[in-house]
């Protein structure tokens, strides 16, 4: 976790709705910035000691607990309630599986206010307001309560909405209009697509990708490594900087791995380049030196103007007069 004050938390994400307003589409899988929305929301709760998805299994890129509803596609508040049955934290953050810009920070951001307000939960808002219980973080013994109250009080929890479980609780709003963004229609899935691709998020959001796909958790300066690309790259050739790269994350794996590895091989790669580079430019200014000084005597000793080539000297032309 990027925070100080989120250990020990516990994670539910209900992912067995309907997604009727998607045409039934499998909201889950469906692909922004190459990943899965599940599995964009189960990275920005990658801290959790236990992580529970509420709906039939599927492959995802971390892993995690699977539960069910009873009975199945019984509403929030069931899956809500079967995914707690699975957690045993103190607290809990309960993420809905279509939040597309959801990140650590702010799943750290619900906690530590948790902590900290003694609200029975924390909550989003989106940008016109309303509450979003389902990007949140609550007391799990709180939630237990008021849960099971609200199954004696209306004969079980199928098909109950959410505003039953909020009314209930003593929270903490926390306005977040990007976090909060939830993907219900196609328009907000391709939303959400041109969103990432745009030039001041796309580079992070694909280096998010990258990690997730190939199952890497590290945290990097890139600024480094472009910087050595760069150097790679102008000093070198343009191919060394992908290949000074890849070399990099090489040499840092073969040293355990870790921010400080990775900073240590780009330190490395960086000095061999600027070395590289700098004497490039040294034997190019010796060069040039050269050719200038052997073209000067050429010409002292001919008589001719210094940028006039030996061989059209006046005197050496077959028209000179004899």
């Amino acid at each position: 976790m990027t925070g100080h004050d989120t250990a020990g938390y516990d994670a539910v994400v209900p992912a067995g709705g309907g997604a009727r307003r998607l045409g039934g589409a499998d909201k889950p899988g469906v692909r922004v910035g190459g990943r899965a929305l599940l599995d964009r929301v189960l990275a920005a709760c990658a801290g959790a000691r236990t992580t529970v998805v509420v709906a039939a299994p599927r492959p995802t890129a971390r892993p995690v607990t699977w539960a069910r509803e009873d009975p199945p596609g019984g509403g929030p508040l069931a899956a809500l309630d079967a995914g707690l049955r699975d957690t045993t934290a103190e607290h809990v953050v309960v993420l809905s599986a279509d939040l597309p810009f959801l990140q650590e920070r702010t799943v750290d951001r619900l906690l530590s206010t948790l902590r900290t307000s003694g609200a029975d939960g924390v909550l989003l808002t989106d940008p016109d307001g309303r509450d979003q219980p389902l990007v949140a973080a609550y007391r799990a013994p709180r939630l237990h309560e008021v849960l099971a109250l609200l199954a004696d009080r209306h004969d079980g929890l199928a098909g109950l909405p959410l505003r039953r479980l909020v009314a209930e609780l003593s929270l903490t709003r926390i306005s977040d209009p990007v976090a909060s963004f939830d993907c219900d229609t196609w328009d907000d899935i391709a939303t959400a697509r041109a969103r990432i691709r745009e030039h001041g998020h796309v580079l992070d959001e694909w280096i998010s990708a990258a990690k997730d796909e190939l199952g890497i958790d590290l945290d990097v300066d890139t600024g480094v490594l472009l910087d050595l690309a760069r150097d790679a790259a102008h000093g070198v050739a343009r191919p060394a900087a992908p290949l000074t790269t890849f070399l990099v994350g090489y040499a840092a794996a073969r040293a355990g791995g870790g921010p400080e590895a990775v900073a240590e091989a780009a330190r490395k790669a960086a000095a061999l380049a600027a070395r590289w580079a700098a004497e490039s430019t040294s034997d190019a200014r010796s060069s040039g030196a050269a050719a200038s000084g052997t073209q000067s005597s050429d010409a002292r000793s001919s008589g001719a103007p210094a940028d006039v080539a030996p061989d059209a000297t006046p005197d050496t032309r077959p028209d000179a007069a004899g």
